[in-house]
């Protein structure tokens, strides 16, 4: 897995999962561009990473936002090979009942509809190029649904069934849509959880433990990669065998 001449564009990549993937992707010869609404920790990290890697502070829940960090992207790098679109929130655990209409909301808005604007803005270029390779990260609990997440959930499912589609949609051409769905990774977006809910999510993992953000990293640049030249429109389980299907 050889990435050199190639350009990743990398959304939330500034901490957690989506820097492991900026790591792993450097490393193999890739010009990584994060995009993060965190504009000081994304400028931080483009900085330790070297080589040429850059920052554009990006809000994906706002259209116009991803639209300019896509042509600033452009003007920057030349091109864009990759996408990997890691960017999401947890939101508060609350049944559906308690659940505030806003915070839903907030939570589809950024998890589906930013994922929507990011693949929508990206894929015209990869198109033109007559190649692309992209990942969404999805979540286990699209697929399971988990209690008391209903929001997380709900957008975590959307996002699956937006990378099938899309997947189908580009499948006559040598540009791969597919899709990972992580059990919980041990990163910030614990902060946005109750003690409950983390404890709830690992009783469900066979393997007794969290992911580790450098094993979904793995796992993502094999997706982003040329080899992964036939499987398009599909979803690879992350979930340490809590789900599999």
């Amino acid at each position: 897995m050889e990435f050199a001449g190639q350009v990743a564009v990398v959304t939330g990549g500034a901490q957690g999962i989506g820097r492991a993937v900026c790591e792993e992707l450097q490393q193999r010869g890739a010009r990584v561009v994060i995009w993060d609404n965190d504009q000081e920790l994304a400028a931080k990290t483009a900085a330790e990473l070297g080589t040429g890697s850059l920052a554009a502070p990006v809000d994906i829940a706002d259209w116009s936002n991803v639209c300019a960090a896509r042509d600033e992207t452009l003007e920057a790098a030349g091109r864009i090979d990759i996408l990997v679109n890691s960017a999401g929130v947890a939101g508060m655990n609350a049944t559906v009942e308690d659940y505030p209409i806003e915070e839903f909301a907030k939570i589809v808005d950024i998890n589906l509809l930013g994922t929507f604007h990011v693949n929508k803005a990206v894929v015209p270029t990869m198109r033109s190029a007559g190649y692309g390779r992209i990942v969404n990260v999805a979540s286990i609990a699209g697929k399971e649904g988990n209690p008391n997440a209903s929001a997380y959930s709900a957008s975590k499912a959307g996002v699956i069934g937006l990378t099938k589609s899309l997947g189908k949609e580009l499948a006559g051409q040598d540009i791969a849509v597919n899709c990972v769905t992580p059990a919980a990774a041990r990163t910030r977006i614990f902060d946005q959880m109750s003690q409950e809910h983390i404890d709830y999510m690992l009783s469900k993992i066979p393997r007794n433990r969290f992911l580790e953000v450098a094993e979904a990293a793995s796992m993502i640049a094999w997706l982003c990669s040329r080899d992964n030249s036939f499987t398009t429109g599909g979803v690879f389980d992350l979930s340490g065998g809590r789900a599999t299907y």
